[in-house]
């Protein structure tokens, strides 16, 4: 979102960096904005950060977004920020959001609600004016908390004691607050593998299990969403040390069939890890040399891009793939004909699935990892001209036999091998 977030955040040691990172935030985002357009609105009218950005101030962490809420009701809040030239659209008003632009930057404000009722995947809600309520509907104790623009903290769950403890305890009564929404298994696994520092509770394991069947009324689109967030370098070797936590995943989605292959990449840790995206590390899961790839393709409807990255690695590896297989040349058809990408993606699956670091494919990969694609040295106007080819497809096969003989050749071909290509 905002580049300069990391730039703005320190930990100072005192009570009070908190406050003075929220205050600083306020400032740098410009989002005081917003809240001068809701406090000018009415005497009554309040706003407050909630949510992730104050988790992840608390802990230390980059911050990609900003949420507010506020206890105005949708159509005010469009009315307060139209009132202060503030761009906005209406996100979901049903639902309460109204998302503000400023600076092409968008934040979410949403209106302090309450349940009326819950399906496991949608929630009925009121508007309200009361913030404790908001609060209690709210998943886990540490995305219960809301901050002024001063940085002055309402955290009626004890939020922030619970986030500095590592624990991750659900607001009230856990089985109810996963019936309420599937998805809160995914997110007790996430919040789990980033800020927990004791072992889980097996009381909140059993009742996970015994609702884990729900996660089947859930879109595929926010399972995966959840997903993303979950399967990230920094935390899978905490995943891959946590058996309960694999056991679930391996539940909810039993695509990911190679999913304690995550533990393999410790050994690499001359490999820069942090080049391996989701896209990636979702293929080291998923591939298997059988249907499995095609299937969670479109089960999950995974986007035509990285469709083509894990479709790319699956079609160049199977079981019985040969290290010959893995040479400049072959290297140079991929690179060629299907990109960058796709040949750092086969390197590095290669270097993880191989039991030890295979020094001949990592010099591959640091070699092509720098490459630049070259253009082909004659195009069809000069073969027309200087041969008298004709527009066709006898044009078009020289055209290809000449490329695919500079490609196997390292991106090199002579006048004279042009020349018998042509003759020939």
């Amino acid at each position: 979102m905002i580049n300069f977030l990391d730039k703005i955040l320190f930990r100072a040691n005192n009570l009070d960096y908190v406050s003075k990172n929220i205050r600083n935030l306020t400032i740098q985002t410009k989002s005081f904005k917003i809240f001068e357009a809701i406090s000018n609105y009415s005497k009554f009218s309040e706003i407050r950060y909630v949510g992730g950005c104050l988790r992840k101030i608390i802990n230390n962490e980059k911050i990609d977004d900003l949420d507010f809420a506020t206890n105005l009701e949708p159509r005010n809040v469009c009315e307060a920020l139209k009132s202060s030239n503030i761009k906005y659209y209406e996100t979901g008003l049903e639902h309460g959001t109204v998302s503000a632009i400023i600076d092409e930057n968008k934040y979410e404000i949403t209106t302090l609600r309450e349940d009326i009722s819950t399906d496991g995947r949608h929630a009925k809600v009121s508007f309200s004016k009361d913030w404790r309520i908001d609060a209690l509907r709210r998943d886990f104790t540490f995305n219960s908390i809301y901050s002024d623009k001063k940085g002055n903290l309402f955290d009626p769950n004890n939020g922030k004691k619970d986030l500095e403890n590592g624990l991750v305890n659900f607001i009230g009564d856990p089985e109810k607050r996963i019936k309420e929404d599937y998805l809160r298994i995914l997110r007790y696994i996430r919040f789990y593998l980033y800020y927990s520092k004791h072992p889980h509770d097996l009381k909140i394991i059993k009742i996970i299990k015994m609702n884990i069947g729900g996660i089947s009324k859930l879109s595929k689109e926010r399972l995966l969403n959840e997903l993303r967030k979950i399967i990230r370098i920094e935390i899978l070797e905490k995943l891959s040390a946590d058996k309960l936590s694999l056991e679930l995943l391996s539940i909810i989605f039993p695509e990911l069939i190679n999913l304690k292959l995550i533990s393999k990449l410790k050994i690499h840790a001359n490999m820069n890890l942090k080049e391996l995206d989701f896209t990636f590390l979702l293929s080291l899961m998923i591939i298997d040399g059988k249907d499995n790839v095609e299937y969670f393709l479109y089960k999950y409807n995974i986007s035509k891009i990285d469709q083509n990255r894990i479709k790319n690695i699956d079609e160049f590896y199977n079981d019985k793939i040969l290290d010959k297989e893995f040479s400049e040349n072959n290297m140079n058809n991929v690179f060629y004909f299907k990109g960058k990408q796709a040949v750092i993606d086969i390197l590095n699956f290669k270097m993880i699935k191989s039991k030890k670091l295979d020094n001949r494919i990592k010099k591959l990969y640091e070699e092509f990892k720098n490459k630049t694609l070259p253009k082909m040295p004659i195009k069809a106007e000069e073969l027309i001209s200087k041969y008298n080819f004709l527009e066709g497809k006898k044009l078009g096969d020289k055209i290809k036999l000449i490329e695919r003989k500079w490609v196997n050749n390292n991106f090199k071909i002579s006048d004279k091998q042009i020349e018998d290509l042509v003759k020939n």
